[in-house]
């Protein structure tokens, strides 16, 4: 929907062509899944956001979404201790995924530039191997047809049959990494305690892979409603069940701190825990192509796909299609390597996620089958004293939540002065346990 908003700005008309039957209201469908678990939308997704659909946070806000400011309203359990509620650096949006899609939606579709093709899906594309004239789509209720179209994006997510295509139209198949730490997440609805239903912080205990072993973790995030959506997750050895009656278990027994458990036990479950393995990195190249088709860019989870602990696939992709937008405007429609361009430009928000993501699961047992590169273990190791210094250093957990709110690149972790603060260390001593004020363990009825 971002990218079809994002070119309705340089096009005529824009169609998008969808699977599923779209819900006038915020609810579950087939083709999104993933919706029955935790979502949050960092700032650097919530400004790409705000660009292409000027006041869509508010429209959110009142339709009961919820802002959180990082890190002063996060409690979290990084790998080496309790992280401090520092001063307001940047912030997150939170809510259920079918009630951001559906609030999106509604925006782009108001839009009579943007046409939107149901229950059709995309099988092929049209052209060849120097230009995509348009795309085969298969209605389900009627014959195969040829849309053709000046430029065809690919944000079909991760089932997206793009390399497959491209060399069906006899080009080489792409450069692609897959890092699969064999994680698997369950996730279950709450309805929070009253007194904790309006103003509760982000929890997150995130496992320590210095322990050896599975790697395991939990995150509660209110949303609307009044709502808690936990996920709970685990590598292979590790992984949390998907019976209900295990659940708060899990959270109180397998995590490295009880606190996500003990606060599950003052609240009401509203659904089902929901269950998934569909979790592996993987990460098309295509801007590397050596030739590289006319007309033609692929964008989202087609191009890149997180493992969903770390959060960003939502922004990556907001801020993908802002790019889109940025370029076509720039360089404008008919330039010579504009497709190329496009895939170019995306693919900068995509690295930086890419090495936020795999630079934990790179190091568990079976993720690759070569393991860790050296400049993996490189990375991970100058991330690992960053994190340790953030925990007693407000000014340099500032600068890490610059990168992983995805509003600045990693560049800024290696200035000068954030060099010597990381050989110095935190300035601070550990906290003892997790950073509760009286009045949020009061409203969740913790001792």
């Amino acid at each position: 929907m971002l990218a079809a908003r994002a070119l309705a700005d340089v096009a005529d008309r824009v169609v998008v062509v969808e699977r599923d039957t779209l819900p006038a209201a915020p609810g579950p469908r087939k083709g999104l899944p993933q919706a029955r678990h935790a979502h949050m939308l960092w700032s650097g997704g919530v400004r790409a956001m705000e660009e292409l659909l000027p006041g869509i946070t508010g429209v959110l806000r009142e339709a009961g979404a919820n802002r959180r400011p990082v890190t002063t309203d996060i409690v979290a359990l990084g790998t080496r201790g309790w992280f401090r509620r520092w001063e307001e650096s940047h912030h997150v949006v939170l809510a259920g995924r079918d009630l951001l899609d559906a609030t999106v939606r509604a925006r782009v579709l108001a839009d009579e530039r943007i046409e939107l093709v149901e229950r059709a899906e995309a099988v092929g594309l049209t052209g060849t191997d120097t230009a995509v004239t348009g795309v085969r789509i298969r209605p389900s209720d009627g014959p195969e047809r040829t849309l053709t179209a000046d430029l065809v994006i690919d944000a079909s997510g991760r089932g997206s049959q793009a390399a497959h295509w491209l060399t069906g139209l006899g080009l080489p198949l792409a450069e692609r990494r897959e890092v699969d730490a064999g994680l698997a997440y369950a996730s279950r609805l709450y309805l929070a305690p009253a007194a904790a239903r309006d103003d509760f912080p982000v929890v997150n205990v995130q496992p320590d892979r210095r322990e050896g072993g599975p790697g395991r973790a939990g995150f509660l995030l209110p949303i609307e409603e009044g709502r808690w959506i936990v996920t709970l997750c685990g590598t292979r050895g590790g992984r949390p069940s998907p019976q209900n009656d295990d659940f708060v278990r899990f959270a109180r027994e397998d995590l490295r701190h009880p606190l996500i458990g003990d606060l599950l036990a003052q609240a009401e479950p509203l659904s089902d825990v929901s269950f998934t393995r569909t979790t592996v990195n993987r990460r098309h190249f295509y801007e590397r192509m050596p030739v590289w088709p006319a007309g033609f860019a692929v964008l989202g989870d087609a191009l890149a796909a997180f493992n969903p602990v770390y959060g960003h696939g939502l922004a990556v992709a907001a801020q993908s299609a802002l790019l889109l937008r940025e370029t076509v405007r720039r360089h404008g429609w008919g330039a010579p390597g504009l497709s190329l361009r496009i895939q170019q430009a995306v693919s900068r928000p995509v690295g930086a996620a890419w090495d936020l993501a795999i630079g934990q699961d790179v190091f568990y047992p079976g993720a690759t089958e070569h393991g860790p590169t050296l400049r993996d273990r490189l990375v991970t190791a100058y991330v690992d004293r960053l994190m340790y210094t953030a925990t007693g250093n407000g000014r340099i957990a500032r600068r890490v939540t610059d990168v992983t709110s995805l509003e600045r690149g990693a560049e800024v972790l290696l200035t000068p002065s954030v060099l010597l603060a990381a050989a110095v260390g935190p300035l601070k001593p550990p906290l003892g346990g997790p950073p509760l004020t009286a009045g949020e363990r009061k409203a969740a009825g913790l001792p």
